[in-house]
């Protein structure tokens, strides 16, 4: 299914050099002056989420990746033009579905279960791994696209795919095509991946309760571009 899906991007109307466009990032520049734009504020390592864990557990090979280097992306226009490209397709092609719905959890043994949408459905989670995963293998920096949890409109639990990129952290969402700010989107954020490795969660922290000191910010590391062929 992920790599169907990756080729589908090919013949996907005006996006047909979306993957052609990318590339392993470049070495990482300092980060220059840039008009004001917003990170996610983190705080402290915390407790992975259930679902990471469940995902480590069943297939080890995605949790094997070990430290890596955090760094911003540019945004450029290509890098822009395969992060809606991604999003698009993806909600496009998997039909939303909740575990209970697909898998018939038993609540009582399993409370979360996040895997790749292979059969062609899924929920927030599911779409939230295969876009990081066609990000990944289209030569975005592992450190720049982390896995995220955070609370939706409606205060329920919801994943979504956080981008660390040189104007600011925006997030790929299944419930919205658009490409937002994280701090346009109304959720309030929990918790994602550390830039520093990726089995290592950490807290986000509220930017009006975030107290001088007591968080750290992305917006002063190393960028990188995604280079064109």
């Amino acid at each position: 299914m992920l790599k169907l899906l990756i080729a589908g991007l090919v013949g996907y109307g005006a996006t047909t050099l979306a993957l052609k466009a990318t590339a392993a990032p470049t070495q990482a520049r300092p980060a220059a002056a840039m008009r004001p734009a917003r990170w996610t504020p983190v705080g402290a390592e915390t407790r992975r989420p259930i679902g990471w864990h469940n995902l480590c557990r069943v297939e080890a090979g995605e949790c094997d990746a070990g430290a890596q280097t955090p760094v911003n992306v540019a945004l450029t226009p290509q890098a822009r033009h395969l992060l809606l490209t991604v999003t698009t397709l993806a909600n496009r092609v998997i039909t939303p579905r909740t575990d209970d719905e697909h898998y018939h959890l038993d609540r009582k043994a399993l409370i979360d279960w996040w895997t790749y949408p292979d059969d062609g459905a899924g929920d927030c989670s599911d779409f939230m791994l295969l876009k990081r995963k066609m990000l990944i293998e289209a030569g975005w920096p592992r450190a720049a696209a982390l896995a995220t949890v955070v609370f939706d409109h409606h205060g329920d639990g919801h994943a979504v795919l956080t981008i660390t990129t040189d104007q600011g952290d925006f997030v790929l969402d299944n419930l919205t095509d658009k490409l937002l700010r994280w701090d346009e989107t109304g959720y309030a954020f929990v918790k994602r991946q550390s830039q520093a490795d990726e089995n290592i969660w950490v807290s986000l922290v509220d930017a009006d309760d975030a107290q001088a000191g007591a968080v750290s910010s992305t917006n002063s590391l190393p960028v990188v571009e995604v280079s064109t062929r």
